[in-house]
């Protein structure tokens, strides 16, 4: 029997056991099914990673990299199946450059559209509903992972999803935490009834909380970047009008590999859109402006702020850190223009 853990890197296999000493078999069977095995061609990363003067490096931190650290995650706190599952699952009706596809369906506040289908999805496929069937699980316990709140949870709270990929993010590309600081953190974390009287993810010390709201407030304003921002709308533009002229199909963005694709932007018969995406793959500056600027590539700057003010047994770290509260104000009263372009 294949194990996906024998096949990923040795540094993603040392990473994965942190978040739990066991790999689960059931997972298996549902990693290769084709739904899955896609993902490992959409980069967690949306459009930023394939320019060439990105701001994150050379590393590949696909979705299926992340579904799996998240129902791991999962499964160590709660050893329930059916929520390790879904926790898997929860990004399989991802497309191509992920939420950049929110930004093209008007919903850069959220990014959620993106995950409209996933019920669909599985219920589309007959290798997961047979598997489903095996293990004794209905369509609607694996199909939103949002019914559980150790999954996922309503912002700035802390759930498996928001963890995975803040660990991964400071581990690959801000280089804020080494595997040995995120086995520190991760091993003071408990399951903690919260304010509203649901279980939520939290710190047992003041002190990991700190260690990790100091790592993670390095992070958020990338998330939000100007760079990050025109990056997303501009690949969005580029998709939509590919589409348009029949280039490419919706059904592309959900079978094909994002490199896949790119590959046909580039080799695009309409010289316009591949010259044009080849200029902008190798911007490296891009500027604020209080207005609307009609001959530049201008997108405004008003999209999802993400941030994490996580529990503790003694309650939320904005109200018992003097330091963590100065970082979330920081970010939360961080000034940033209207609007963010770039010359092309």
């Amino acid at each position: 029997m294949k194990s996906y853990i024998n096949e990923v890197t040795e540094e993603i296999r040392e990473y994965y056991k942190i978040l739990s000493k066991d790999f689960p078999d059931f997972l298996n069977d549902y990693i290769y099914t084709k739904e899955m095995q896609k993902l490992s061609g959409i980069n967690q990363i949306c459009g930023s990673y394939w320019r060439k003067e990105n701001i994150y490096g050379d590393n590949m931190y696909s979705v299926l990299v992340h579904s799996v650290g998240v129902a791991l995650i999962i499964w160590n706190f709660t050893g329930d199946k059916k929520q390790a599952i879904a926790g898997l699952l929860h990004d399989i009706s991802s497309p191509a450059f992920k939420h950049c596809i929110d930004f093209l369906n008007g919903d850069a506040e959220n990014q959620e559209t993106t995950e409209e289908d996933t019920e669909n999805v599985i219920k589309n496929s007959k290798e997961i509903m047979e598997l489903l069937k095996r293990d004794n699980l209905k369509l609607e316990e694996v199909s939103d992972y949002k019914i559980y709140p150790i999954a996922d949870n309503k912002a700035p709270k802390l759930s498996a999803d928001r963890l995975e990929y803040t660990f991964q993010n400071g581990r690959y590309f801000k280089n804020i935490w080494d595997l040995d600081t995120i086995k520190e953190m991760y091993e003071d974390i408990i399951i903690i009834e919260n304010e509203e009287k649901e279980q939520e993810l939290g710190f047992k010390s003041k002190k990991n909380a700190e260690t990790f709201i100091n790592g993670a407030c390095k992070l958020w304003p990338q998330w939000s970047s100007m760079e990050d921002t025109v990056t997303m709308y501009f690949f969005a533009e580029t998709l939509k009008n590919m589409y348009e002229q029949k280039y490419i199909s919706k059904s592309d963005l959900y079978e094909k590999s994002e490199s896949e694709i790119i590959e046909l932007i580039k080799n695009c018969e309409n010289k316009n859109i591949a010259n044009r995406f080849e200029k902008f793959m190798k911007c490296k500056d891009f500027y604020g402006s209080e207005v609307y600027l009609e001959n530049k590539f201008c997108v405004s700057t008003k999209v999802k702020k993400r941030y994490i003010n996580l529990m503790t047994k003694s309650g939320r770290i904005y109200d018992i850190s003097n330091i963590a509260k100065e970082q979330i104000d920081t970010y939360k009263n961080m000034e940033i223009d209207k609007f963010a372009y770039v010359e092309m």
